[in-house]
């Protein structure tokens, strides 16, 4: 009789395909910036399962590197290619607007498998163009200047058959930049995702910007961080080099007083918001003597004990 208990305690404990299958994608999608692939490692020796943890993995690895923009090198070396929801223009195939190039790629293996000329309808008109590739050299020099192994890249996301003035089209300006260093026990990454509408009717452009922070710190314990904040802001449409100016400069703006913000806020950690997170003093109000135990009955009953102090 009790045998049979324990094995029906034993079935309905024990998890279905799906259920390992769903907590599998819950750590591989929660990895940190950089860090997936070692978690996989683990999950996969834990599941001890192929065919659960390939099902797992295949859901979850695109969904990682979209969100963690990461980008990959092209196979000819001819640049490189972000994996973003905004570039991607087929299952498993992702625009690069710089090079006018599809790159086919293996999200399992963070790999770029080969690539393929783009087709006309996935590339926008000349006219729009004209501003993508202005906003893209400018683009470039900035995150040259501030984030040294920064990648970036701008698509047009609505209006790329605009041929001429008198309609709206917007662009997304993506910047991707990590740094990973696991053998100092640290990852961080930075993201940022900028939605520009030129708003032809009203002569505007509005800008929409998502900043994303995320730090990983592991020596000798589990630090993590991860910050985020949005923005918006306007300007005036002006030629395509013009409004590529203005508009970087804009980016530039809130960046680098988002950074500045950040740098201030954990300055002041150690005064405010560690100190709010430990009691001053205990609910007695009274300090604890640690120079004069002797008067509390635990210690007297631990030295007896012990057969300390005789």
């Amino acid at each position: 009789m009790l045998e049979e208990e324990e094995d029906s305690l034993e079935s309905e404990t024990e998890l279905t395909d799906e259920q390992k299958i769903e907590i599998a994608k819950w750590f591989l999608l929660n990895s940190p910036a950089g860090e997936i692939q070692y978690v996989a490692k683990d999950v996969k020796a834990i599941l001890k399962d192929e065919n659960v943890y390939r099902k797992a993995a295949e859901e979850a690895f695109p969904s990682y590197n979209k969100s963690h923009l990461i980008c990959l090198e092209l196979p000819n070396r001819s640049g490189d290619v972000l994996v973003t929801s905004f570039g991607e223009v087929d299952k498993d195939e992702y625009l690069d607007p710089r090079t006018a190039q599809v790159a086919i790629v293996n999200h399992v293996k963070q790999a770029c498998k080969e690539v393929r000329p783009a087709r006309d309808e996935e590339l926008p008109s000349a006219f729009v163009e004209e501003y993508r590739s202005a906003m893209d050299a400018e683009i470039m020099k900035y995150v040259s200047e501030a984030y040294p192994k920064g990648i970036c890249s701008v698509y047009c996301t609505k209006g790329k058959d605009v041929e001429e003035p008198g309609s709206d089209f917007e662009l997304v300006v993506v910047i991707s930049a990590a740094r990973h260093s696991p053998q100092n026990f640290c990852n961080g990454s930075w993201r940022s995702i900028w939605n520009i509408e030129f708003k032809d009717e009203i002569q505007s452009v509005e800008v929409r910007g998502k900043m994303q922070v995320g730090a990983h710190y592991f020596e000798e314990g589990n630090v993590q961080l991860d910050a985020q904040h949005e923005c918006k802001d306007t300007t005036l449409i002006q030629s395509p080099d013009d409004s590529a100016i203005s508009l970087v400069n804009i980016i530039r703006h809130h960046e680098t007083e988002y950074l500045a913000s950040l740098q201030t806020s954990y300055l002041k950690l150690p005064d405010t918001t560690f100190k709010d997170l430990r009691r001053k003093l205990p609910v007695t109000r009274t300090l604890f003597p640690w120079h004069n135990t002797v008067q509390f009955s635990l210690t007297r009953d631990i030295e007896k004990e012990l057969g300390i102090g005789k």
